[in-house]
């Protein structure tokens, strides 16, 4: 009798639960539910946490970052730690900052690649296939260029030029005549034939920080490329479609500035390791005038975007700042010493 009234009394005070035949209670598939889902949530809000803090681990910091270039002030106020912007057709510097500076240059590697491709004259329409070598195993970088993968010579190009392809890149290295050393050798000879004495290359894609350059070197390189049309029109290319395995893959540029109706760019290449930080480089046509800018190590996503359109709005204005940088603003970094990883 008494036993069955706490079984009663239980069975009022607990209506999410079922009582057994002989006194126990049990759960419910409600409470069952519930207690599940509190669960899920938990781990998913454990989850949650564990990701949040991954997320928030401190990137390393880029050679320009320890040899202090940040610090350099300058009138535009760039984010970029190293920036120059003078005249194709004078060689006239309007604006210059740490543009001695040697640092590491990532995927601006890409259009020395792309002079020594088109120099070599190779067949455009020769078919290469990209293979595991081309894989990399410096940053672990991903590619959507699967080994396997077959395209032209051409399509290699465009693709290592617009869309920074590492495997593109590296694979018109390796099919170069004398395989990849053949080629890395004929990459700094042009550096030498081109003046640039502060450049030194290891592989065709920017993926070591041991391909460095300075500001000055780089403006040399994009003047030439800027003669070459195939590399003018690849690099200013905003997408592209190319043939992946079964599957037709679209390709686009990481240059925003390609679409924009206020440029009208003739070359460009961008570039990022974190040894690097956001780098570009761009001649364009700008009040009339044909200007090459280089910006290095900038800190943010979208920071060398900026800067090119501070630059822009500057040279629209009729330089509001100085034209070029008191010697004061960057006299701190020409004793800054070659850099190496």
């Amino acid at each position: 009798m008494i036993r069955g009234l706490v079984t009663l009394i239980t069975a009022v005070a607990l209506p999410l639960a079922a009582v057994a035949a002989d006194g126990t209670v049990k759960p419910t598939k409600r409470k069952v539910a519930a207690s599940a889902k509190a669960s899920s949530v938990k781990s998913k809000s454990a989850r949650s946490k564990r990701v949040r803090t991954v997320a928030f681990v401190p990137a390393r910091p880029s050679f320009g970052q320890i040899a202090g270039l940040h610090t350099t002030v300058d009138p535009l106020e760039l984010k970029s730690s190293v920036a120059l912007v003078m005249d194709q057709d004078t060689n006239e510097v309007l604006f210059s900052k740490n543009s001695a500076a040697v640092l590491p240059i990532a995927s601006l590697t890409k259009l020395m690649t792309a002079v020594v491709v088109t120099d070599a004259q190779l067949p455009l329409d020769e078919t290469l296939t990209i293979t595991q070598d081309d894989v990399d195993t410096e940053k672990g970088s991903r590619s959507r260029l699967t080994v396997g993968t077959q395209l032209t010579r051409e399509e290699m190009l465009h693709l290592a030029l617009m869309s920074s392809e590492n495997r593109a890149a590296h694979a018109l290295g390796r099919h170069y005549p004398g395989g990849l050393d053949a080629f890395v050798a004929a990459m700094n000879r042009k550096a030498v034939e081109l003046g640039m004495n502060d450049t030194h290359y290891v592989e065709p894609t920017g993926l070591s920080s041991r391909n460095q350059s300075s500001a000055h070197d780089l403006a040399s390189l994009v003047k030439e490329a800027s003669t070459r049309p195939l590399i003018s029109e690849l690099s200013t290319s905003p997408e592209y479609q190319v043939m992946v395995g079964r599957r037709m893959q679209a390709f686009h540029t990481t240059n925003g500035l390609v679409r924009s109706p206020e440029w009208e760019i003739g070359v460009q290449k961008t570039g990022y390791i974190s040894e690097a930080g956001r780098c570009l480089v761009m001649q364009a046509k700008l009040a009339g005038r044909k200007l090459i800018m280089v910006f290095l190590d900038s800190a943010g996503k979208y920071s060398r975007i900026g800067d090119a359109e501070r630059v822009r709005r500057w040279v629209n204005q009729l330089a509001p700042v100085p034209a070029v940088v008191a010697p004061a603003a960057t006299t701190v970094v020409h004793d800054v010493p070659k850099l190496t990883s």
